[in-house]
């Protein structure tokens, strides 16, 4: 009993809402054109649940603005810790080198050896000749792979959106165009339609 009556209340809630957008619509005709799904919603109880589709929308919005978000944080923490790395690495590999007699001496040297390495340059006037600073170049070799590929994917994913809004954009302002052509048709026809008997 309480659940039919929940549905007669949610039946009526969506005809009130038709309702209420049809009369305040400009252009009733076109607007009741337009929102034939609508209708559908009402009268067919059975499509309902399609009313539910508008929230896709919404969520599509949200999403574009959460992608912007995500790939600024994207970006600071790429260049954070790409800083990181590099100084740590240099460091790391000036304590294993220190001493050993190869050409990574002082500070200066491992870092820019670490700047060389990790941007996957590999000029070779500095090289770790230790176990420790050679496996610790592998990982910055890897390190300078994955941070081109993480540069890469953002940047890309930030052309598809830039493309993907303009194309949508461009979209929407065709279809109103043909739309407002269709209307002038329309306009030009019934004025050709008044003209006729005149003539």
């Amino acid at each position: 009993m309480a659940a039919e009556a929940t549905l007669w209340i949610t039946w009526g809630l969506f005809a009130i809402d038709y309702v209420v957008r049809l009369v305040i619509a400009e252009n009733r005709w076109k607007w009741f054109y337009r929102h034939l799904i609508d209708l559908a919603i009402v009268v067919l109880p059975m499509l309902r649940p399609l009313r539910l589709m508008r929230f896709l929308t919404i969520l599509a919005l949200l999403n574009r603005g959460a992608g912007t978000r995500l790939r600024g944080k994207v970006v600071v923490y790429t260049v954070g810790g790409t800083v990181l790395l590099v100084l740590l690495a240099g460091l790391v590999v000036l304590d294993a080198e220190r001493g050993s007699g190869g050409d990574i001496q002082n500070v200066g040297d491992a870092v820019w050896w670490a700047f060389v390495t990790i941007t996957t340059v590999g000029y070779g006037d500095y090289f770790p000749v230790t176990l420790t600073g050679r496996v610790v170049a592998v990982g910055l070799m890897i390190g300078g792979i994955a941070l081109i590929g993480v540069v890469t994917a953002t940047l890309a994913s930030w052309i598809v959106e830039r493309v993907s809004d303009d194309t949508q954009r461009k979209t929407h302002a065709t279809e109103a165009q043909v739309e407002e052509l269709r209307d002038e048709i329309r306009e030009l026809k019934a004025m050709i339609q008044e003209l006729r008997p005149a003539l």
